[in-house]
């Protein structure tokens, strides 16, 4: 009995000795800011914050990983409690919600079965990616619905999910469980920076138009009346709709599906409609816009292109600035249009509709001359980006008699060329020089480089050697003059320190693989200056610009700088650097595409003055996307195209080329469209 009693002791001693140990060894230390912090969140462990559950987004806004308003299940007093415990100030947080992306539920759309199997859009698609003809297209099993913790979301009389943006948090369940992508996440950035992908129900009209605009969505609005909707889903994408509605080429026309029928939906003449609509009322009718940033962003040019980045830059919450060499504003469209084409009351409009988006502009401001780059960045912009158009902008404002030089050691080769025998036509050309293209005239570019006393001359040239613009002679009569050609390659990049420019950096096409080469003198083989996006580079740079405006020094360290190309879309690999096929050498062809270079731009400037790193969509569609599409119809009724009557009395009107659509014709035509989706369409009638 004794030993039994011993025994059980003993064991207890051990067994408590044992535990001590362990608490000792696997004791979790609890950071009370994180305990705080989860204790006021609301436990609802929805993954809206892009953290699985409160206790891990506690610890990322410890971490400095999340924002005090990063939970979307609670309301602007948890955040007002979590920042007190942080010790931070509250900012404005870019509302997003939920949008469905799909045209025709299961009753309108063309089934390949029926299917009877779990109700769970998840095990459809596992069957043959789903019952829908449409590979895309929505299910209508509202899985989605099932997945929303806060009644958001409901599934609707037509098969699809209707989302309630007063209920819907943004959380992103319903993004995350949907197997079609049809659900996703929307905000006004994320319309602004999207490219669309294949995974997307984009229209044949919408592919087809620069700008991406949601043609059949502004059209139906049209069609119900809802003219200040339309306006809104125009100008989404579009800052000059107005101008746009008169002298747009209309492409999304040569794709209209009615064109297997009939004739093409009259799109632009009905976006003229509700344009002339809004003019008549005297009262602007503005897209949304995203909180303010702080963030400053200046645009040199103001052309279609330079107003169109200022005004996305300005709905992504960016404070912008136009700075214009003329003294008005417009660039090709204030000089290269007829007037009975184009009133400048119309343009006029337009642009005052960008100023009232809160950008500012700045004319008789030439860069290089009133202000450069560095001086812009050193005086509190976050970026800068060059949109000062081509040789035809040039010849339209009388710039062609002396040389531009946008950024510091850059000039154009067509000026370097004319400065042989123009004396005005100053190139001041330095030691190091970097001439990007050139093809024939590359020989007439080194002659002048080296009266000028350049020593030392890299080509960079996209072309392949065997594709040179140059015989076996050629080459080695530059190699003898000390030029080296580096074949492969586009410059992606250039860099600077103060008012110099110091080096460029450039890709090889075949392996990706980057070099840097020491430079002061860049001559660039186009019509025009690359579009580029200046920002600050280096870390010393940014703490400096800081310690400036918060201890109010003088702070005269140098400011580095460098110019980073715009995106590419991913059609080949070799379509990186500068003068490949997507960019734009002269002008571009049109001002609707211009607009969406704009576009571009301000989705670059905000990746790169937050430091993101931006890559397009994986499967972004592209010219040589191939998608699934109809090529025929059925049960469509032949309807002939409403045409615009020309002006009787052009002395007497405004617009002196056509009288535009009257209401009743408007609705009319507006009818006719199909409101596609990416295979269906409206029926007359059930085949």
């Amino acid at each position: 009995m004794f030993q039994s009693i011993l025994m059980m002791g003993g064991l207890g001693i051990a067994i408590g000795t044992v535990l001590v140990i362990a608490s000792k060894a696997f004791y979790v230390y609890e950071d009370p800011t994180v305990v705080a912090i989860d204790d006021v969140l609301p436990g609802a462990n929805c993954g809206g914050c892009g953290y699985p559950g409160c206790n891990a987004n506690a610890q990322a806004i410890v971490d400095g990983l999340s924002d005090v308003n990063s939970c979307v299940a609670a309301g602007d007093d948890v955040a007002m409690a979590i920042a007190a415990i942080m010790g931070v100030s509250v900012s404005d947080k870019e509302p997003e919600f939920a949008g469905p992306g799909c045209t025709y539920g299961n009753a309108k759309a063309d089934l390949n079965y029926i299917y009877h199997g779990v109700r769970d859009c998840r095990a459809a698609v596992m069957l043959l990616g789903g019952m829908k003809v449409c590979r895309i297209g929505c299910l209508g099993l509202g899985t989605c619905v099932t997945a929303c913790q806060f009644g958001a979301l409901s599934m609707g009389e037509d098969g699809l999910p209707k989302v309630d943006q007063a209920k819907c948090t943004g959380c992103g369940a319903c993004e995350k469980i949907c197997p079609k992508n049809i659900i996703r996440l929307t905000s006004v950035t994320r319309r602004i920076i999207r490219e669309y992908t294949k995974e997307e129900c984009v229209t044949p009209c919408q592919r087809a138009c620069p700008s991406g605009i949601n043609i059949k969505e502004y059209i139906r609005l049209i069609k119900e009346g809802d003219y200040h909707g339309s306006l809104q889903v125009i100008k989404e994408r579009m800052p000059f709709p107005t101008v746009i509605s008169r002298i747009c080429p209309a492409l999304c026309e040569f794709n209209c599906r009615r064109l297997f029928q009939d004739e093409s939906v009259a799109i632009n003449n009905l976006k003229r409609f509700v344009c002339d609509y809004e003019m008549n009322q005297d009262k602007r009718i503005q897209p949304y816009k995203a909180p303010a940033s702080g963030k400053k962003i200046a645009v040199i040019g103001g052309g279609v292109e330079g107003l169109s980045a200022a005004f996305f830059g300005a709905r992504l919450g960016h404070e912008a600035t136009v700075f214009e060499t003329t003294d008005r504003l417009g660039g090709i469209l204030r000089v290269a249009i007829a007037r009975e084409r184009l009133s400048m009351d119309v343009l006029d409009w337009d642009i005052q509709g960008i100023a009232d988006m809160g950008v500012q502009m700045k004319t008789g401001q030439e860069a290089g001359n009133d202000f450069t780059i560095p001086q812009l960045l050193g005086n509190g912009f976050d970026a800068v980006f060059t949109a000062t158009g081509g040789w035809d902008s040039r010849l339209a404002r009388g710039g062609v008699n002396k040389a531009d030089s946008v950024f510091p050691g850059a000039y154009l080769l067509i000026d370097l060329l004319r400065s042989g025998a123009n004396e005005k036509i100053v190139v001041d050309s330095k030691r190091k020089v970097v001439i990007a293209g050139g093809g024939i005239r590359l020989p007439d570019a080194v002659k002048i480089l080296k009266s000028k006393g350049a020593q030392n001359i890299v080509v960079v040239s996209r072309k392949a050697a065997k594709d040179s613009s140059f015989d076996v002679q050629g080459i080695e009569a530059l190699a003898r003059e000390g030029v080296t050609i580096i074949y492969n390659t586009g410059i992606t990049r250039v860099m600077g320190k103060d008012q110099s420019l110091t080096g460029i950096e450039y890709i090889e096409l075949d392996t990706g693989v980057k070099h840097a080469i020491d430079t002061d003198t860049l001559i660039i083989g186009s019509g025009r200056f690359p579009e580029l996006v200046f920002i600050p580079s280096g870390d010393e740079s940014r703490e400096n610009d800081e310690k400036s405006e918060i201890q109010g020094l003088d702070c005269n360290e140098p400011l580095i700088w460098e110019g980073v190309e715009l995106q590419k879309k991913p059609d080949t690999n070799r379509e990186h650097g500068l003068l490949s096929k997507q960019d734009v050498i002269s002008e571009y062809s049109s001002a609707v595409a211009a607009i969406n270079g704009g576009r571009q731009a301000a989705a670059a400037i905000h990746h790169l003055i937050y430091g993101i790193e931006f890559q397009n969509p994986v499967k972004m569609i592209t010219k040589v996307s191939v998608l699934q599409d109809v090529h025929s119809l059925t049960h469509v009724p032949l309807t002939p195209r409403n045409i615009l009557e020309i002006a009787a009395s052009r002395e007497d009107r405004k617009d002196k080329f056509s009288t535009g659509f009257s209401l009743d014709v408007a609705h009319e035509e507006a009818g006719r469209c199909l409101q596609c989706g990416l295979v269906c369409y409206e029926k007359s009638g059930v085949s």
